[in-house]
């Protein structure tokens, strides 16, 4: 909409608007915030043309004289830094660096709305929150550096109640030196993991050993032993026995993996099957590239060796309840 200037300057209402340092917006609109606060001439005539809507800053300059000064005395780094009206009214109030409070509620606002760092809003809050923004921008370091290094530390078990491990003197070093220990842990409780899984399977396949099956003509039926034979099996068959979790259901006695080997080549995989300890059922029974075997091998599988598997079963959970 097209106000004529000349006309309007004929108003007395608007007569000392400042109308005439308006260049932000719709000037009709400046008016009505004019009329019910017309401290907004004020702000015009210093340049602060993005605070003239602002119902918190008028109210306060309305009340309060030595806001006004304050904000003649800051009006070039309001200006410079497009500051956040809370930020001004808070810089106003603590007498703190605008641009420290600025910079703070910047960090607040980059942290809130970005889950990664919710590790850093729990340990940091209230004044500490403050000061740690402060300890980043003296240790010239960032969230992201900061959010490794807290990471580590809490794998690592480390009290970060403790002033020296929130704020240690050197975060260079000590992010570094965390760092590498927390891949060292790491490395150490994957072998852990790895040897815990080997003896969890091999205990379960010794309690189950008595389900292999042997016969001079014909085939056999092997219990998986370790992780390393799934994986081995499934390379050699292109299948999925080894890249699946077939090693934590083992583990967990949902099911077993069996091998099923030609008696002339025992140590040759043939084909893999998976028995249901829940449903005493075979699951799976595939060769290679996941395909069914004949028939003379189905057959074999189905007919004599799941019976014999089912009737093996009821005696080792006979035992287990007797012991």
């Amino acid at each position: 909409m097209t106000i004529n200037l000349n006309y309007l300057a004929k108003i007395d209402e608007y007569k000392y608007s400042a109308y005439q340092y308006f260049n932000c917006g719709c000037i009709i609109k400046y008016l009505r915030i004019y009329e019910k606060y017309p401290q907004t001439e004020y702000l015009l005539k210093l340049g602060l043309y993005r605070l003239h809507n602002s119902v918190m800053v008028l109210k306060r300059i309305a009340k309060d004289k030595r806001f006004c000064k304050w904000l003649i005395a800051n009006k070039e780094e309001i200006l410079k830094i497009h500051c956040y009206v809370n930020s001004i009214l808070q810089a106003y109030k603590t007498n703190k660096l605008l641009v420290q409070v600025q910079k703070l509620a910047e960090n607040k606002k980059r942290l809130d709305s970005d889950s990664c760092y919710k590790p850093i809003k729990e340990l940091f809050k209230g004044k500490n929150l403050e000061r740690f923004f402060l300890y980043l921008e003296c240790q010239k370091t960032g969230l992201s550096s900061y959010l490794d290094y807290l990471n580590a530390c809490s794998y690592l078990k480390l009290d970060m109640s403790l002033v020296k491990n929130m704020f240690p003197h050197n975060f260079k070093r000590w992010h570094d030196i965390r760092i590498d220990e927390y891949h060292t842990a790491k490395a150490v409780a994957s072998e852990k993991e790895k040897l815990a899984l080997y003896a969890k399977f091999s205990s379960v396949a010794n309690k189950y050993l008595a389900l292999q099956k042997v016969k001079k003509t014909g085939f056999a039926v092997v219990i998986a032993t370790s992780p390393k034979e799934l994986l081995h099996e499934g390379e050699l068959l292109n299948h999925c026995v080894g890249k699946m979790n077939y090693d934590q259901k083992f583990i967990r006695e949902e099911t077993l993996i069996f091998f099923v080997r030609n008696i002339n080549s025992p140590t040759v995989p043939f084909v893999t099957l998976e028995y249901s300890l829940k449903t005493k059922k075979v699951l799976q029974c595939y060769g290679l590239n996941s395909k069914k075997p004949d028939d003379s091998v189905l057959n074999y599988v189905h007919k004599v060796w799941q019976p014999y598997a089912n009737r093996t079963i009821k005696k080792i959970n006979f035992k287990e309840m007797a012991a």
